[in-house]
């Protein structure tokens, strides 16, 4: 096209932008209006507070950050155009002027191809700078011109520098990560993905398509987000709202658990605790409570006496022991049919039914209550817990042929606690205390579940999420050579068995976009080394940079390292051992240099100090490794470690040691 047409469709295309912008702003004015007005016009308090939580929450949706596009791409089919981006815009007519990404027809933006244009003529994407639009880029696919991952805007999308939280990824979905999005409700997946295949962004935007398309499904249900740290939660936590979902549920693992955390175990202590034998040692504990009536029952309600047998007390017990039901309800069914019998022995001699009342006090009468207590006693799942590690005996008879006598001694408390709440409970505790919750009563479930780093999992870790989705679906994220764990996976098939989801897909995810192939070719030294079953990953980035120096101060070689990465844009992280970390972060202060910390949403500086073992799922510009060796020492799966930290780099990695570098590398 003439260069005065194309500066013509330039302008026309900011405009449309402008305009978009006006008409978001007009729906989010509305919807601010009808809030305040909302409590006028409902017909009572309930309806006004149901009312005002469903209009705060279509404010908060409607929010526009100026530096985001509004929309990245637009589609022209043969008799009508759409412009494609991150929320549904209307016009006052309520004509569309945006589409939102996860509207039907924008799947093609994502999936049309020359072989298979879907009716696409044209697809244009846009280039910007600070939410301003400044370029765009067709492709004729009715011409047969297809750029694919040569696109000069996609490419600069994905190279962009980046500082503070994680962004979506709506402008640069891969129509293979695209497939993963797009997947129904009903399917569990779990993702094995390389360092930089965007496995995050994908469980993420998994989320952000479901809530579109099951929206009152899923806000009754839920959505949750689980991650393996809080920092790693702050780093993803703009990334649904900047979609325009603000009311999904983000954990991690002991975050989900009632029980607070003030104990510590020893390791193979810890190790033991998240062993799934574990689960059939309370089963058996919780199921040895029970005992078979010996003795009839015997009741009054102050004008009869009503008797039942032993053997019909027995059958009570013995029926609502085999419908396997939650052990609370079980003692309640009891209770219930017993009260029953005793329902009919009434009507029998009365000729009529007795009344609420009477069957309240029945189910309530000393006699009843005794019976219970003896024979389906309650419990509480702190107070299982405490009774199994307090009790050798206990332990042994609920443990027998499952643990060894040394494993149990490992468990056994040698000073045990008097009770449960006196107890000083561990993070493995905890796990424990979850798994008993999960057989005396049915835990909530969420609709869907997104868990990422899911391969530091332990299989009772993965039993407290699937108590959490047993209704519901599943997306795993994780890559096998990346844990860290003592109990890491190395199977994803037995993880979803412990997940309740042994028939989910396992969708692998090679080629990178996020890390530059010479970084990626370090990082995969290691692989052989690791001893898990992963293809190599592969990156179609050729730029980014690799530096490998030995020095002689390591603090004063990091402070030089960290002015020569702020010369270039985006963010710096320096990473080292634990036990390095607060030396180097002193160095860079003594220095003049400002620093962050890992779990801040918005970093007030561009540097941030992060101890390798919260490294796992972020993401930098410039990395700065500070010797490896030490980061290999400080932990038994320290190689492990190692892979990830190295695969933080997303345009440039520089290694700094003194000590020899680790043998694979």
């Amino acid at each position: 096209m003439p260069a005065q047409d194309l500066d013509t469709d330039l302008e026309y295309e900011r405009a449309h932008l402008a305009a978009s912008r006006a008409a978001l702003r007009r729906m989010r004015e509305h919807a601010e209006s009808l809030f305040r007005t909302g409590q006028d016009v409902a017909g009572d308090a309930y309806a006004a507070e149901t009312l005002g939580r469903a209009l705060s929450r279509r404010v908060a949706e409607l929010a526009d950050d100026p530096s985001t596009p509004l929309f990245f791409g637009r589609l022209d089919f043969a008799d009508a155009n759409y412009h494609i981006g991150r929320r549904h815009v209307t016009d006052p007519a309520g004509e569309p002027m945006v589409l939102d990404w996860r509207a039907p027809i924008s799947r093609s933006f994502y999936r049309a191809t020359v072989r298979d244009p879907q009716g696409v003529q044209v697809r244009r994407r846009f280039g910007f700078g600070a939410g301003q639009l400044t370029s765009f880029e067709d492709e004729h696919l009715d011409r047969g011109e297809e750029y694919g991952t040569a696109s000069r805007i996609l490419t600069a999308e994905i190279e962009r520098p980046r500082v503070g939280p994680m962004r979506d990824i709506v402008a640069t979905i891969q129509p293979e990560q695209d497939e993963l999005v797009r997947a129904d409700l009903a399917d569990s997946i779990c993702v094995q993905g390389a360092p930089g295949t965007g496995k995050t962004a994908v469980g993420l935007h998994r989320a952000a398509y479901l809530l579109y398309l099951h929206r009152e499904r899923l806000r009754r249900s839920g959505v949750l987000v689980v991650g393996p740290n809080r920092a790693f939660l702050s780093y993803i936590s703009a990334v649904l709202p900047a979609l325009g979902e603000v009311e999904v549920t983000q954990s991690t693992v002991t975050e989900l658990l009632d029980t607070p955390v003030r104990g510590v175990d020893p390791p193979d202590t810890a190790a033991l605790k998240h062993d799934p034998r574990m689960a059939e040692v309370l089963r058996r504990a919780l199921a040895g409570l029970l005992r078979a009536p010996e003795e009839p029952m015997v009741v009054s309600d102050g004008s009869y006496r009503w008797r039942i047998t032993a053997e019909a007390l027995r059958r009570v017990v013995e029926e609502a022991r085999r419908e396997e039901l939650p052990y609370a309800t079980g003692r309640e069914r009891v209770r219930a049919r017993v009260v029953g019998l005793l329902q009919r022995q009434s009507e029998a001699r009365r000729g009529d039914s007795p009344g609420e009342g009477w069957l309240r006090r029945m189910g309530r009468s000393k006699p009843v209550t005794e019976f219970l207590d003896r024979c389906w006693p309650a419990v509480t799942p702190d107070g299982l817990v405490h009774r199994l590690l307090a009790d050798p005996q206990a332990l042994a008879a609920a443990a027998d042929e499952l643990l060894s006598e040394a494993e149990q001694a490992r468990l056994s408390w040698p000073k045990p606690p008097r009770t449960a709440k006196a107890t000083k409970w561990s993070e493995a505790d905890a796990v424990l205390v979850d798994e008993a919750a999960g057989l005396v009563e049915r835990l909530p479930s969420f609709g869907h579940v997104v868990v990422d780093e899911a391969q530091d999992l332990s299989p009772m870790q993965c039993r407290v999420i699937a108590r959490r989705s047993e209704h519901g679906s599943i997306t795993l994220l994780g890559d096998l050579a990346q844990g860290t764990a003592p109990w890491a996976a190395t199977d994803w098939r037995e993880s979803l068995r412990h997940l309740g989801k042994p028939d989910a897909s396992v969708v692998p995810l090679t080629i990178g976009f996020r890390v530059p192939a010479v970084v990626v070719a370090l990082a995969n030294r290691l692989l052989p080394a690791l001893a898990v079953d992963v293809p190599p990953a592969e990156s179609l980035r050729r730029d980014g940079a690799l530096d490998i120096r030995t020095v002689s101060d390591l603090p004063a070689a990091t402070v030089a390292e960290v002015r020569a990465a702020l010369e270039h844009d985006g963010s710096v992280a320096v990473i080292a051992a634990e036990a390095e970390a607060d030396g180097l972060r002193a160095a860079l202060a003594g220095a003049g240099i400002a620093t962050s910390t890992a779990d801040e949403v918005e970093p007030p500086a561009r540097v941030t100090v992060v101890p390798a073992t919260l490294a796992k799922g972020l993401e930098y510009d410039h990395v700065i490794v500070v010797e490896p060796a030490r980061i290999v020492a400080a932990e038994p799966r320290g190689l492990h470690r190692l892979y990830v930290v190295l695969t933080r780099a997303v345009s440039r990695l520089a290694v700094l040691h003194t000590e020899p570098l680790p043998a694979p590398l």
